[in-house]
């Protein structure tokens, strides 16, 4: 780490000048805080000491200790005993300033020009802060709770990666090739859950469901390419998808899943969560799932079918699609992000073994392969038995908490409408007609609570939706009903007395 005394790195930061119209310790305090909003001080990187300054700018000691003393009292600088003075992390937690730097207009790149896909375009914005793990009330998708994160055993697994001869098996390039023990239990462990049975070279890893789709967006789709699509539904498969030049055929949701009859018969892919749809959690019924594979079947379609939120355990868990495939049209993509940890970025892809030859030539070129030590850590915690304990663990928390939410929502949103699907982990909820979800997310932001409004979800979002989903992985039991009150309020209902 830098150190306070690295005069290197401070030599441009302090140029004062005698002949200036401001004092000494103006132009020592106009510097660092210039340093600071340009982000050119890190936060773990402490100033020099006031004598080592002094000396370096040839001032008197006390007016570095005056000009320091005011950067503490106006917020800029932090004072830390024994260890010196820090930049303050709050102000670095605001926007920067904008550099203004000499340049010539007439020769810079207009990168927005030069840009072959608008990937930019494409994104859909959410309510998710950057700092949800701080706020009292966080209904947030995706994110884990760190009271429920298997810190010990995660540690062990990353421990024993790292002995000798483990190191041996994972630091060489395996270039197109996945850690075996990881394959193995990925087949052993996990897919047999979704009744899938797989070959070893049917099944690659992905760093993620995300890097999946866009694996096979890139293998498979080109420009004019149809895929028939949930609406609302995922909205970054959607993003994905059109980034290879895909044409997005909305298809209706109700109460059964998606409406099979009205899939497009020209469109080559069917992208679906059939176990619990993205974002209401509705699953696929038996009769939908079976017109679907046939359907798929008479039009030659291939489907691609993501295991959205499918990790836990239902009390009535459904089969996966693929394992009812017998024309191998079915694609599965899985994650481990809402049992393990999002942050991990591991996921796998399970399809005919031709397609998952091409699709390991594809990632070489890509990625090569995610970082073999994280697939070690994986396997052992997979082989350990510690992912089935989390997953026994997280089920019976996420239930509990589902349940709470409800009851929540039905005593203090009583004119509000929750989709409640057994397992899963988060509720799709309804406004009463007028209710803007984006406007009232910025409301219950204000009180701490943080929401996710529903129009990203859908095809055509330029209309205000009342539609909103909650999360409950990342949520204590004992903040929903408070969390609800808040939200309540914010909307503008007054809670009833408890």
């Amino acid at each position: 780490m830098p150190q306070r005394n690295d005069t290197a790195i401070w030599s441009g930061l302090f140029r004062i000048s005698a002949e200036s119209g401001q004092t000494l310790q103006a132009q020592i305090r106009q510097a660092i805080v210039a340093a600071i909003l340009d982000r050119q001080i890190a936060a773990s990187m402490p100033l020099p000491s006031c004598r080592i300054l002094a000396e370096k700018l040839g001032v008197a000691r006390g007016t570095v200790v005056l000009a320091f003393q005011q950067l503490v009292d106006q917020g800029f600088l932090v004072a830390r005993e024994r260890r010196g003075h820090f930049v303050n992390p709050e102000v670095l937690a605001t926007p920067a300033k904008p550099q203004h730097k000499a340049s010539d207009a007439a020769n810079e790149i207009d990168w927005k020009a030069r840009r072959q896909i608008a990937a930019s375009d494409l994104q859909r914005p959410s309510s998710i802060q950057n700092n949800w793990i701080k706020s009292s009330y966080p209904f947030v998708y995706g994110q884990f709770d760190p009271a429920l994160f298997p810190t010990a055993e995660w540690r062990e697994c990353n421990r024993m990666a790292l002995a000798v001869l483990e190191i041996r098996n994972w630091a060489a390039d395996m270039v197109d090739r996945d850690d075996p023990l990881l394959i193995e239990q990925i087949q052993a462990r996990l897919l047999p859950r979704r009744g899938i049975f797989a070959n070893p070279d049917e099944i690659i890893v992905t760093l993620g469901a995300q890097n999946a789709l866009y694996m096979l967006s890139t293998l498979l789709m080109t420009k004019g390419s149809k895929v028939a699509m949930e609406d609302p539904g995922y909205p970054d498969a959607r993003g994905i998808f059109q980034l290879a030049g895909a044409d997005i055929y909305p298809t209706p949701v109700d109460q059964q899943g998606i409406v099979t009859s009205a899939i497009p018969s020209d469109a080559g892919f069917v992208f679906v969560t059939p176990s619990h749809h993205c974002p209401t959690m509705v699953p696929l019924s038996e009769e939908r799932r079976r017109d679907l594979l046939a359907r798929a079947s008479l039009n030659n379609q291939v489907i691609i079918e993501d295991g959205y939120d499918s990790q836990l355990l239902d009390e009535a868990p459904q089969q996966a699609l693929k394992s009812v495939d017998r024309s191998g049209r079915v694609i599965y993509v899985g994650s481990m992000s809402k049992t393990l940890a999002p942050g991990l970025r591991l996921g796998y892809i399970v399809a005919s073994a031709d397609l998952i030859a091409e699709l390991r030539a594809l990632r070489r070129f890509m990625l090569r392969h995610p970082p073999a030590n994280n697939q070690r850590a994986v396997a052992l915690f997979l082989s350990l038995g510690h992912h089935e304990a989390l997953v026994r663990r997280l089920s019976t928390a996420f239930e509990e908490r589902r349940k709470r939410l409800v009851q929540a929502i039905s005593a203090f949103l009583p004119d509000w409408r929750p989709t409640d699907s057994a397992g899963g982990t988060s509720i799709w909820l309804e406004g009463p007609r007028g209710t803007v979800a984006r406007d009232l997310s910025e409301a219950a932001a204000a009180r701490s609570v943080i929401i996710e409004p529903g129009d990203r979800f859908f095809y055509q979002a330029e209309r205000p939706s009342r539609f909103m989903r909650l999360g409950i992985s990342s949520i204590a039991l004992q903040h929903i009903e408070p969390g609800i009150r808040e939200l309540a309020t914010a909307a503008g209902r007054r809670p009833a007395a408890a």
